[in-house]
């Protein structure tokens, strides 16, 4: 681990303007424009190129060095072959991105550096980067959001079970240890020289930090393939429980502030930075219903009696009217209550129950008693609701059918890359 490298050299706010070592925007119009690639018989060209290399270099804020240009110029042609099958994908659909929404996307992707549109298109033109260069690529992300939305979307089901499994999940996990980190995730393509790119992507990576020019989230926004690349690489809080067996035992080991060697993992390597840790803040509240025998009106028919108006409920609607035949019992609704609060007796006889049922009757230092598990929910800061983890399957399965479509799509595409060293 890169202990000596702290991590505050990293969340520097803003940019660097780079001077590059390409041709000046005055210098433009006298190049003689060449072909880069071709897609489907459409050209993208060595202007198409160093622009998008600009555009690179001046997102991730480093200095051109030659090592870092032969990388930067494989990742720009191959982000301009994947938005040019993206684009033509769009088109065959019919599908135009408003420049409305290309606008608006600009105006929030400026508001996320803390600055505004008219500024962020200043610090491009200083850094000869065309806007419209990066307004194509943003065009690109909206159609293709678009497009897998529209083509997966309707065949995409969450269950019930699913939001309980992925629940429970969280449930399991919510008094583990929580991480905050910076993640920066390389992927290795399976196939000849993919393990290679990917080990000069982390190198490169690395020539980054050690020259410590670079904040950290600009650099996993232009190289990271993990979803979080859109915020800077930021994880927010996860559990240990959510993360990669790989990433966790490194992280339980690193110091706040940190940065890790590359690990790797499948599919690739992951890079992180340990920002915080902290204890589970998360508590399970079970809603709950109890019914009780005092000890002092326990007779021989109350145990079966109990149990019999147990089996007849249906839920929460009325627990006093089913155990209305059981002499002298007392029913309470308890509300809200922490499960840490409640004894091992009872925490582990609601364990199991799913909402609407009830427990055996307990024999307890109150009496006989019945509990009915009305509904549980997390409280604790950023638990997410119902709706939320609906939103993140549903999300996760889109992310994942996109990928694999575009992967299909390029592997059917007519690509003819050019010598442009």
């Amino acid at each position: 681990m890169v202990n000596r490298m702290l991590l505050s050299r990293f969340l520097r706010l803003g940019v660097l303007i780079v001077a590059l070592a390409m041709a000046a925007p005055a210098a433009r119009a006298q190049m003689v424009e060449g072909i880069a690639a071709v897609v489907n018989d459409e050209p993208i060209t060595t202007l198409d190129v160093r622009d998008r290399m600009r555009l690179i270099l001046f997102s991730a804020g480093v200095q051109p060095t030659e090592e870092i240009m032969g990388q930067v110029l494989d990742q720009a042609l191959r982000g301009l072959i994947e938005e040019s099958i993206q684009l033509q994908t769009a088109a065959e659909f019919e599908l135009v991105v408003e420049e409305e929404e290309i606008d608006n996307a600009l105006s929030n992707l400026a508001q996320s550096s803390g600055e505004s549109l008219e500024v962020l298109q200043r610090d491009l033109e200083m850094a000869g980067v065309p806007v419209e260069t990066l307004r194509r690529q943003v065009r690109a992300e909206i159609a293709w959001q678009i497009l897998t939305s529209g083509r997966f979307r309707p065949r995409i089901r969450v269950s019930d079970q699913q939001i309980e499994v992925a629940m429970e999940r969280l449930v399991a996990s919510a008094q583990q240890q929580q991480f905050r980190m910076l993640e920066i995730l390389i992927e290795a393509p399976t196939g000849a020289g993919g393990e290679e790119r990917a080990l000069e992507t982390v190198r490169t990576i690395y020539s980054l930090i050690e020259a410590e020019q670079t904040p950290l989230q600009a650099v996993a926004q232009q190289f990271s393939a993990a979803p979080s690349a859109a915020v800077g690489g930021d994880t927010g809080y996860v559990t240990a429980a959510s993360m990669r067996p790989q990433v966790l035992e490194v992280a339980q080991q690193m110091p706040p502030g940190s940065i890790s060697n590359p690990i790797r993992v499948p599919g690739g390597y992951m890079i992180i930075a340990l920002i915080d840790r902290r204890d589970g803040r998360v508590v399970e509240q079970l809603s709950l219903f109890q019914a009780t025998v005092p000890n002092s009106r326990i007779t021989d028919a109350s145990r079966p009696a109990m149990t019999r108006a147990a089996a007849s409920l249906r839920g929460c609607d009325d627990v006093s009217g089913a155990m209305s035949g059981v002499e002298g019992v007392i029913v309470s609704n308890l509300g809200a209550v922490a499960v840490n609060a409640l004894v091992p007796q009872i925490r582990d006889a609601v364990s199991g129950l799913q909402p609407g049922q009830a427990t055996g009757v307990l024999e307890t230092g109150a009496g006989l008693q019945v509990f009915v598990l009305c509904g549980r929910e997390l409280t604790g800061p950023g638990v997410p609701t119902t709706q939320e983890i609906e939103r993140q399957l549903i999300d996760q399965q889109l992310g994942l059918l996109g990928r694999r479509w575009l992967r299909d799509l390029r592997r059917e595409a007519t690509v003819d890359i050019r010598d442009i060293q």
